[in-house]
């Protein structure tokens, strides 16, 4: 377990007017804080604030040397409140569908403010992560010079929104909610042709190696994932962009000053790469600096966690 430092919001108004107090965790790597450059790296679903390092889940993007290179930046994490990764069971939220994503990126503004930090050079993630980072700027249109969205979008599809029903559900009535619904996901996750590449139907002891995937996928994350921790992450996916309308993101087209570059995946079916074509069309025509660049690969939404040397390649010019 990292060392985590922790920040205390109290009285935290939530949308259902609600207070809470609630504990901000984060690491920091690199260079010290003020002296360097800050790049802001959002977790994804089942993900947390140890990016880099032996045990860092993004250390091919993030080290001395890569393309986030520790010499150059100092590089900020903050858990998601209730991801579990303090281990501190009383920061497990019961009352989870009072958050959203636009919540958790306010929260992560109020941690930059208390830690003195007044501008980011880079704000990025994947999946979830990369939903926060477009509230985020949604909400500070200035304060961000470099935004990468990653295999995410600006709302939650009709399709994703579907998904997380169906989490929901399995999480709510299996006897194994997530070994269960870590399962579903996975295929989720992937492609038919990513899962044909990997298995070609191999056949052993009576199970087929996709079953037996699978169910390691379950296991493993039962031992290091709490069950309120991933209800709590799985619903935050359907409320990406939940309140954002047209109007808002007009203004936010005239008042930003932020680069915008979207990384899409070519098979994702996460978050589909027509989908974020049209976010990318919407925004030229709002005259938003933005670029559009595309993972292509067989293996679907994970890319972004599998095909590194595109990954670095797209990144490279921006840092």
């Amino acid at each position: 377990m990292p060392h985590l430092n922790s920040l205390e919001i109290t009285d935290y108004l939530l949308p259902d007017q609600t207070k809470q107090t609630l504990y901000l965790s984060y690491e920091l790597f690199g260079q010290p804080l003020h002296q360097a450059p800050v790049v802001l790296v959002n977790h994804a679903l089942t993900g947390n604030s140890t990016v880099t390092g032996t045990n860092g889940w993004w250390s091919k993007i993030i080290g001395e040397k890569q393309v986030i290179d520790l010499n150059k930046y100092t590089v900020l994490a903050f858990n998601i409140p209730g991801n579990g990764y303090d281990e501190d069971k009383t920061n497990l939220y019961s009352n989870y569908k009072a958050f959203t994503t636009e919540v958790i990126a306010a929260l992560f503004w109020s941690g930059i403010d208390r830690l003195g930090i007044r501008t980011l050079y880079a704000v990025i993630g994947g999946s979830l992560g990369g939903s926060v980072a477009w509230e985020m700027a949604l909400q500070r249109p200035k304060s961000i010079n470099q935004l990468i969205p990653i295999a995410t979008n600006l709302q939650a599809s009709d399709w994703l929104i579907g998904q997380v029903h169906v989490q929901e559900t399995i999480l709510n009535n299996s006897n194994q909610p997530l070994e269960d619904a870590r399962k579903h996901a996975m295929l989720l996750y992937r492609t038919p042709e990513s899962i044909a590449q990997k298995f070609n139907r191999q056949y052993e002891a009576g199970y087929y190696a996709i079953e037996s995937w699978l169910t390691h996928h379950g296991e493993t994350l039962k031992k290091r994932y709490p069950l309120l921790a991933y209800r709590m992450m799985n619903h935050l996916l359907k409320t990406i962009g939940q309140r954002l309308t047209a109007d808002q993101l007009f203004v936010f087209s005239q008042e930003t000053t932020t680069n915008i570059t979207l990384i899409a995946i070519d098979s994702d079916y996460m978050f589909t790469q027509k989908e974020q074509l049209q976010t990318y069309e919407k925004l030229t025509q709002l005259g938003v600096t933005v670029r559009y660049k595309e993972i292509q690969s067989i293996h679907g939404h994970d890319a972004f966690l599998i095909e590194y040397e595109q990954l670095n390649r797209l990144l490279q010019p921006l840092f």
